[in-house]
């Protein structure tokens, strides 16, 4: 959607859980010399000032990264997500919070490789000159779906495929599984995450009964909400459909989700972790 900033929402309770996932992910591909390209379908703007306007007027990073950063939790993968949101704000305290761009491209070797689509112009341009000089990342001013179609398969077989529309638009819920069981044909041995909200119950378990009704295999469920469903207070939760997980993630994300259920949380949600179907 042309008129969705994403940072307004930067470092909230979902991109906390989101950029969990996005690192224990990129950590699996990382043990292999063999390369990999990230493909990011929703680029935004790489990297956001907490003291930018628009993070101000939300304040959602309050409730997100600012509860966790400069902890130690003694959870391996939680850890592990707040050592390179550290190693991204080098001044010792948080100033930026990195979107999925900034993080993948800090996880990259030099033979891997990022692909990122954005639409909205100014995020496009502020990406864009992110990563001016990285040859490792390319830029694409598309549509999400039309980059999927025009960028899948890269050159390397294997990946992640990162894919977190804002869902404003009811189109979005239908879309992704369409574009999702479009982008396996193309790019069967990669790694999917796809980020949903928890905004009322009955359409996200719609939502997600879709994919286990594609006969999409090897699909795995992650979800927290830091508040009870229904609780009147927009967005109570995300999640996220990660298709053919790395065979470590459901063990680590069981550790992990009690931990940022009871940080982020109000002490009335829940979290899962699930395998939906197999392999």
């Amino acid at each position: 959607m042309l008129s969705y900033r994403h940072s307004y929402h930067a470092g909230s309770f979902a991109d906390v859980l989101k950029h969990l996932v996005e690192v224990a992910i990129l950590d699996h591909l990382r043990l292999k010399p063999k390369p990999f390209t990230v493909h990011d379908t929703h680029g935004g703007a790489g990297r956001y000032a907490i003291d930018d306007a628009h993070m101000q007027k939300t304040g959602e990073y309050v409730d997100g990264i600012a509860r966790l950063f400069g902890e130690r939790t003694g959870v391996a993968a939680v850890d592990r997500y707040l050592s390179v949101v550290a190693q991204l704000n080098p001044v010792g305290r948080l100033s930026h919070y990195p979107g999925s761009p900034l993080i993948a491209a800090h996880l990259l070797r030099e033979q891997d490789r990022l692909q990122c689509t954005e639409l909205h112009s100014t995020d496009f341009e502020l990406l864009r000159q992110e990563f001016a000089g990285d040859r490792r990342v390319r830029v694409e001013k598309l549509d999400a779906w039309q980059g999927l179609k025009a960028l899948l398969p890269p050159r390397h077989r294997r990946g992640l495929v990162l894919i977190d529309p804002s869902y404003e638009l009811e189109a979005d819920y239908t879309q992704v599984v369409e574009a999702v069981c479009q982008a396996l044909r193309k790019f069967p041995t990669a790694t999917y995450a796809i980020w949903y909200p928890v905004l009322e119950r009955n359409r996200t378990e719609r939502f997600v009964r879709r994919f286990v009704e594609a006969d999409i295999p090897n699909l795995l469920r992650l979800e927290c909400c830091v508040r009870a469903d229904a609780s009147g207070r927009g967005m109570t939760g995300s999640g996220l459909l990660v298709i053919n997980p790395p065979y470590t993630l459901a063990a680590n994300m069981k550790q992990a989700m009690p931990v940022l259920q009871a940080a982020l949380g109000d002490g009335h949600g829940h979290h899962r972790v699930a395998q939906l179907t197999g392999e």
